[in-house]
């Protein structure tokens, strides 16, 4: 379809790659992927028509539709979200048009048995089949499954697109480009304004129902659910491998490693070869021999070891002070806009050093919550609190984007370094890979991975114990979010992350809090953990409930020994189970996991509660109160119960599965 050769692309002389040849297939799914600063979003400009190489060419087939998403751009506000995705159809509308003129002029013309008449209706039967076949009918009904997909609500299809943030009005315009079914689907970084259910979608779509795509992403798992080829843009050269992401660090390592044994293998060759030459060059009864080495020297193809890019971040997180046990508690809290309800009833207690991920779908209050802790929102209801000397350190959404773009790497370093730092400022910008000349670059030059590296730098000079980070990931590359999360795994305070990056959460998080309907869920375990539950089991109650509400009596849980009795009786296998069977054992299975998951949210629920006790009797009125003391050893011994009822209930899930494996 597309036919790469030779391309090359110089900005001041210096290459940013050259000798760059590549075909784009029919049904390709290809992840292009480097540092920043390699040129992904380079290649994708030129493929697209919109930038002009230094040398070589692209050839695309006249009849080849090719689709951009850049990773910003201006955006009309003069529509509403589906005036604007129906402008995806405007060939349609105007295909429509054809066939209202045409018809209107056979109404009207009487010349039946005329040569122009047949042309007319021939015109007329081909655009009406072609109007049909491109879902001229039902396109409404594709807009509306699209949009959904991608995180809209029906109630959303009518407001004006200036309603919506520049996150929003993205998914509109990649909402556009998916419902053009172009041949070519360029997509640079698309999953960056999207929740992990729009991505997951967008998975789906892009592997099941597009043409040829040409994606760049740092989003590892998105990578390897679309792509089945890479591309790698390195050191001014590409490495195309037909496997995924995963597959192609694996293989590229390998071939590097055998490239390397070759290598030293013939340089050992041609040390022993030269070491002969020198040795017999001046004796007569060897100049055949040694003639015959020379020759053979000249012959031989000499071994290239593929380069490697080893510059690399290096970054750590200083924990500055300890914090108290509870960094942030929060009882009751909502906050609504007007009549807009974004959250209300939020309990839950962050302890000292957890890790938690803040997920769901944007709007839902993820970053209203963390303005909230941070102090920039201070009109909401309930009682939120802050730990003893908590010192906190946010990264913003749009960190990257409040740099003054009128400054130097190195200026935007100086203004906010303090005492002897500002002696190491260079020395910092060189672990962030910004040395030598690098520093003096103006800050407007920089791409998105390279501000958002710099706004990480701002942060990293804050003497904090609490990190709260939204979207740290976007525009940062594959190892640079590698050495980060090691960082946030080092840290030693307490961290909020609010991504949609199931790879960069994963083993990172120990904790999910769930957004959505104006609730918070708290679900125990890693993001994997929590997906899971998501397609499995029902929705978890939320920790809502008033503190005193632990106190009243609960209908006790089953005892283990009936979670254990419903496995059900017989305890022969059969190697083929029936139909029947085999959906008893279903229900069977989704009960204890229905029970585990209910008894695993109590305890939580509980330890919340705990822990606001805890930290009311540290207080000297809470001291003094000798009625919490009484609840706390309640609240003690219901905990006690309800973690035997939890074990009890694993215990038999682990068995049913088990059973099942038989």
């Amino acid at each position: 379809m597309i036919s790469v050769e030779g391309l090359k692309v110089e900005f001041n002389a210096t290459p940013l790659f050259e000798d760059v040849s590549y075909v784009i297939n029919k049904k390709d799914r290809i992840a292009l992927v480097g540092k920043n600063g390699a040129g992904k979003s380079t290649m994708l400009k030129i493929l697209a028509g919109l930038q002009q190489p230094t040398a070589g060419t692209v050839a695309v087939p006249r009849d080849c539709t090719i689709g951009y998403l850049p990773q910003v751009m201006k955006l009309a506000d003069s529509r509403t979200v589906m005036q604007e995705a129906e402008q995806a159809f405007a060939h349609i509308h105007e295909m429509q048009a054809d066939i209202d003129r045409i018809n209107g002029e056979l109404a009207e013309r009487t010349d039946y048995e005329s040569e122009d008449y047949q042309k007319l209706i021939e015109r007329f039967t081909h655009l009406n089949d072609r109007f049909l076949m491109m879902g001229g009918t039902n396109y409404q009904a594709e807009i509306e499954r699209t949009l959904q997909g991608l995180g809209f609500e029906r109630t959303d299809f009518d407001r004006p697109t200036s309603e919506f943030s520049g996150g929003w009005r993205m998914r509109i315009e990649l909402a556009k480009l998916l419902l053009q079914r172009p041949d070519v689907l360029l997509l640079d970084e698309p999953t960056n304004h999207l929740d992990i259910e729009s991505i997951q979608w967008l998975e789906q779509f892009l592997a099941t129902r597009a043409n040829a795509v040409v994606l760049v992403s740092h989003d590892r798992a998105f990578l390897n659910n679309v792509t089945t080829r890479t591309i790698e843009i390195s050191c001014g050269h590409i490495y195309d491998y037909k496997v995924k992401y995963d597959d192609f660090v694996r293989l590229r390592k390998e071939r590097r490693e055998q490239q390397l044994r070759a290598y030293e293998n013939q340089q050992k060759q041609i040390e022993d070869t030269e070491a002969f030459i020198e040795r017999f060059r001046y004796k007569a009864t060897k100049a055949v021999q040694v003639q015959s080495r020379i020759k053979q020297l000249a012959k031989l193809e000499r071994i290239e070891v593929d380069e490697e890019d080893t510059s690399a971040l290096r970054l750590k997180f200083t924990c500055s002070s300890r914090s108290g046990n509870y960094p942030v508690i929060c009882e009751n809290v909502a906050k609504a806009y007007g009549d807009h309800v974004v959250f209300h009833d939020v309990n839950l207690t962050i302890n000292r050093g957890e890790k938690v991920a803040f997920v769901g779908k944007n709007g839902e209050g993820k970053s209203t919550l963390v303005k909230c802790i941070m102090g920039e929102i201070t009109d909401y209801t309930g009682r939120l609190t802050l730990g003893h000397n908590v010192q906190i350190g946010y990264f913003a959404q749009n960190q990257a984007q409040l740099l003054d773009e009128n400054l130097t790497v190195f200026d935007t370093i100086d203004r906010v370094a303090v005492d002897d730092i500002r002696t190491r400022i260079r020395d910092i910008l060189g672990a962030f890979m910004f040395g030598g000349e690098a520093s003096e670059k103006k800050v407007r030059v920089l791409s998105g991975g390279e501000r958002t590296r710099l706004a990480m730098i701002k942060l990293l000079l804050e003497p904090v114990n609490f990190l709260i980070l939204d979207e740290p990931t976007n525009h940062l590359d594959m190892r640079s979010k590698d050495v980060l999360k090691e960082a946030i795994r080092d840290f030693d305070g307490t961290v909020i992350l609010v991504s949609h990056d199931r790879d960069f959460l994963d083993g990172l998080a120990t904790k999910v809090y769930e957004f959505g309907g104006g609730l918070v869920r708290e679900h125990l375990g890693g993001i994997y953990d929590f997906l899971r539950s998501k397609t499995s089991a029902p929705d978890l109650p939320g920790n809502g409930e008033r503190l005193d509400a632990l106190f009243l009596d609960k209908g006790k849980a089953k005892s283990a020994e009936d979670a254990a009795s419903a496995k059900g009786s017989g305890g022969e296998k059969s190697a083929r189970l029936s139909y029947e069977e085999q959906k008893e054992r279903n229900k069977r299975l989704k009960r204890l996991e229905r029970r585990v998951a209910d008894c695993e949210a109590e305890i939580s629920e509980i330890e919340s509660a705990i822990a606001i006790l805890e930290a009311q009797m540290a207080t000297p009125e809470g001291a003094a109160d000798m009625s919490l003391y009484d609840k706390h050893q309640k609240l003690k011994a219901r905990l006690d119960e309800a973690m035997e009822e939890w074990d009890a209930a694993s215990t038999a899930l682990d068995d049913e599965k088990g059973g099942q494996t038989e």
